[in-house]
């Protein structure tokens, strides 16, 4: 072989060597920028973005949420309140009407107390005021007003009105022993106390 076709073959191998090593340094150049790419889309910090969104989203939802609920709350408040107020007006409207009839009751039952019962002119009279004031106490009733005829119990300030006090060795102290005049209660509520004779202590 001569010199110049070694020389060539020596040139050849030098010039594939460098082809060779600019080839690698290109490779290793990929290689680096898709670990340099791929490091910063990561799914661990993908991820981590995502949680981090996924917590604010959260915290505003949780925001809005408490208004709604405070906004409900005081809905509702205002309308129980409301209720509440049409209850009472339904409950105690008709108060001032039924304080206007009780005399009517009172002396029905005044008429039918007094009444000769054995008078026949006078029986069928006597039996009209009966039927009479039923359906008063049957109307008033209805709306909710009872009579509090408290004779034989004990005397309740909150109920009953003491107009006299009687000794008394049959039954024990503080005890109604007659009915002066029935009282009234609207719902529960007090429309007029009973008028009442109560016991006490014997001398």
């Amino acid at each position: 072989m001569s010199e110049q076709t070694k020389a060539q073959e020596q040139e050849q191998e030098l010039v594939q060597e460098d082809v060779q090593e600019n080839a690698a340094e290109q490779a290793e150049q990929a290689q680096e920028s898709a670990q340099t790419e791929q490091a910063e889309l990561s799914p661990e910090e993908e991820i981590a973005g995502l949680y981090a969104e996924l917590e604010a989203a959260k915290q505003t939802i949780e925001g809005q949420k408490d208004s709604v609920i405070r906004a409900a709350a005081d809905a509702e408040n205002v309308r129980r309140r409301a209720a509440q107020d049409v209850e009472k007006a339904q409950k105690f409207a008709l108060e001032k009407f039924s304080n206007e009839l009780l005399p009517v009751v009172d002396n029905l039952e005044r008429a039918i107390e007094f009444a000769d019962k054995e008078n026949e002119a006078t029986k069928s009279i006597i039996e009209g005021i009966e039927m009479t004031l039923k359906s008063f106490n049957d109307a008033l009733a209805k709306f909710g007003v009872e009579a509090v005829s408290p004779q034989g119990e004990a005397f309740n300030p909150e109920l009953h009105q003491a107009m006299s006090m009687q000794p008394s060795n049959d039954v024990s102290p503080n005890t109604v022993l007659a009915v002066m005049q029935k009282g009234y209660t609207l719902n529960g509520r007090l429309l007029r106390p009973a008028m009442v004779m109560v016991s006490k202590a014997a001398d």
